[in-house]
Formats: C-alpha cells, structure tokens, sequence
C-alpha cells in the first residue's frame, strides 16, 4: 500500500519562502519519477516540478528559477521536497505529492498512481 504524505504548508506574505516535504512509503518498487501538483479553486490541476530517479528535473514555466525540487532516497522513505522561494498570489493552492512507477509525461496527473492528500499553500 503505497503512502504519501506531505507536510510544510502554510501562509506567507508575497516574496517570503515554504518548503514542502513528501515522505513516500509502502511501495514495492520505488517509483521512477515523483511530481508536484497544486491545484486552485475552480481551476485544473497542474503540474508544478517533477523529478525522476537518474535526479533530472523539470519544472512549469511559471515557477521556473523560483522553485526548486529535490529528492533524498537515501532514507527508508523516498522524501521529495519543493523550495519555493519568492512565492506570488497566484501561487496559492492545494499542492499535491505525486508518484509514478514510469516516467512519462511528467505534467499530466493521468499519468501518476498514487496521490497524497495534499498540503495548503496560502500567499497573501
């Protein structure tokens, strides 16, 4: 039974910073390429930053050079983080921990399995 459970966060004034954390556990395989999703009232989630298992990156063109993802896989839980720094309005949102056995279109929430239960991220 695959868990993810994300904590970090919080409400913040415009420019200040959060960091976001998922511990993912119970997996079998681990998974190749875990995402970060958010998602705001009355609009379609999206895909923030993704990183696969080789460590390589990507990133929404919104969020590019303001936030960063990173993974520590050396711990019994694969632990995926998001720093986001000079955090906007139009940043708040319900954020979503994401995980995918494949590494596909890392974008599309149709394509990860498993899903966290989300973690508010306020920017006023």
């Amino acid at each position: 039974h695959v868990q993810l459970v994300e904590s970090g966060g919080g409400s913040v004034q415009a420019g200040g910073s959060l960091r976001l954390s998922c511990a993912a556990s119970g997996y079998t395989y681990r998974p190749y390429c875990m995402g970060w999703f958010r998602q705001a009232p009355g609009k379609e989630r999206e895909g923030v930053a993704s990183i696969n298992s080789p460590g390589s990156t990507r990133y929404a063109d919104s969020v590019k050079g303001r936030f960063t993802i990173s993974q520590d896989k050396d711990n019994a839980k694969n632990t995926v983080c998001l720093q986001m720094n000079s955090l906007e309005p139009e940043d708040t949102a319900m954020y979503y921990c994401a995980a995918d056995i494949y590494d596909r279109r890392w974008y599309s929430p149709a394509n990860y399995q498993y899903w966290g239960q989300g973690t508010q991220v306020t920017v006023s």
